[in-house]
């Protein structure tokens, strides 16, 4: 019984070795005495115990760190580069056989790159360009690191540090420009605002200058029908008393403005003269006519 019960665990830690199980982001490689034997896909696998050995290789997407280094730009300055990396695996087999420490490899190429293309630009460039840098470097990765079964995804700059007195240089060149920046926009302000009020009092002016030619045009308007009315009655007038002179029938008011034009011309003279109204005569005619009837009395009464 006890030999039954030893070979009984012995078969079942057989079974259970040779029974595999691959998660959906794996892959399997199969060793079978030293050699390569075949591929295994996610699922439940049965291999030969003692004989076969499995491999698992992750094919999710994963990052690599890479150390702050630093570099020396064209200009010849010292810049510290920190940077990651992330890759996925494309072949199970040449990420295994084709490299020993795929990690290691891959953070010395960027290391080594790294120094190559920032060597190229100038500490202002290499400021600007992370783009174009982390472009190169994905590109240059992405070629070396391809026999090794991997695809270099992105490559992503986390941080360019110049030396310190670099940046206290250019925190001075900075906080001048936005000076500089502000006193230009001021300027501007100012100039815009001299400009629009002095638009402004132009138009105003213009506009007074119209409002003033329009109230002149209509006083003138204004006067030259007055005069215009006025001409019309003294015309009027005129040939009113052109008419009752012409046709015989004056009346009153036509007497008087002739009385009146007469005085002026007798007037003209040096001598003395005497006027006496135009009611004068017609008085003097009726005492005269009562002195007649008081004389004709007087006689029959002698």
């Amino acid at each position: 019984m006890i030999a039954l019960g030893i070979l009984i665990f012995f078969l079942f830690i057989i079974a259970a070795s040779s029974i595999k199980i691959i998660r959906p982001y794996e892959r399997g490689l199969v060793e079978r005495l030293g050699k390569f034997k075949k591929e295994l896909g996610s699922g439940l696998h049965i291999i030969v115990p003692f004989f076969d050995r499995l491999v698992k290789v992750d094919m999710r997407e994963r990052v690599i760190d890479v150390p702050p280094q630093e570099v020396i730009t064209k200009d010849n300055v010292v810049v510290t580069v920190d940077a990651v990396i992330y890759y996925e695996v494309t072949d199970a087999y040449r990420v295994i056989y084709n490299v020993s420490n795929f990690d290691l490899a891959t953070v010395k190429l960027a290391q080594t790159n790294l120094r190559n293309v920032i060597g190229e630009l100038e500490l202002d460039q290499t400021l600007t360009s992370r783009e174009k840098i982390n472009l190169r470097l994905r590109e240059v990765l992405d070629e070396a690191t391809d026999k090794w079964g991997v695809r270099i995804t992105r490559v992503e700059i986390k941080k360019i540090d110049p030396p310190k007195d670099i940046m206290e240089a250019m925190s001075k060149q900075m906080k001048a420009e936005r000076t500089k920046r502000a006193a230009i926009l001021e300027a501007e302000g100012v100039k815009q605002s001299q400009i629009l009020r002095a638009e402004g009092e132009k138009r105003a002016a213009i506009l007074k200058a119209e409002g003033e030619a329009e109230a002149i045009k209509k006083v003138a308007e204004a006067n030259k029908y007055k005069l215009i009315a006025e001409a019309e009655g003294q015309a009027q007038a005129i040939l009113n008393v052109f008419k009752a002179i012409h046709e015989g029938e004056p009346n009153k008011e036509i007497i008087t403005l002739k009385y009146l034009e007469a005085l002026a011309k007798i007037a003209e003279g040096s001598s003395s003269k005497i006027f006496m109204p135009y009611e004068t005569s017609s008085l003097l005619s009726s005492l005269g006519a009562m002195a007649e009837i008081f004389k004709s009395k007087a006689e029959q009464n002698d």
